[in-house]
């Protein structure tokens, strides 16, 4: 009988587990896409902006990517962390994983859909809720380099995005 830590998971544990990640980012972009939709086109559309805010349809194509690099990453984590009939050994990392997910899911909501409920105060919990996701990747970016380099790797243009993208909320609440 095996200890558990030189086996693969099966193929079909594999392929379902990658198929609830892509599923999990999918919903988070899911429900950014319904906070933004309704107020691009509204107060949005007429705030003052960071001269370097790319035109909206740049962002859709970057997040859809930056999500599909992001469900690797996780499932990459609990492949290597994986053990035959025990708990995940990389369940903290995972954890550091649902934990940035979380975030990432509040930042769209509370900034597009939060600004006609409460007004610029929804910027700056936006800007508080980008500052606490950049951490979380950027220790989940060092968390999950013993188990996987590739995933580790992956936190760098999604932090980057981050970046960009905190400078943009500053943008917002800087011009208006």
């Amino acid at each position: 009988m095996s200890d558990g830590t030189d086996v693969s998971p099966p193929v079909g544990r594999q392929i379902a587990v990658g198929v609830a990640m892509l599923a999990a980012v999918a919903l988070i972009a899911w429900g950014g896409s319904q906070a933004t939709a309704p107020n691009t086109d509204g107060w949005y559309a007429s705030a003052q902006k960071a001269p370097w805010d790319p035109p909206n349809s740049v962002f859709g194509p970057v997040w859809s990517a930056l999500y599909l690099l992001i469900a690797l990453a996780g499932w990459l984590i609990w492949r290597s962390g994986y053990r035959d009939g025990g708990p995940n050994a990389a369940s903290g990392v995972l954890r550091l994983f649902v934990v940035q997910l979380a975030l990432n899911a509040i930042w769209t909501p509370v900034f597009f859909a939060g600004y006609p409920l409460i007004g610029e105060a929804a910027w700056w919990l936006a800007l508080a809720t980008i500052v606490a996701l950049m951490a979380s990747v950027i220790w989940l970016g060092i968390a999950a380099a013993p188990w996987s380099r590739i995933a580790s790797w992956i936190m760098i243009p999604y932090l980057l995005w981050l970046i960009f993208a905190t400078s943009l909320n500053v943008g917002i609440i800087a011009l208006n």
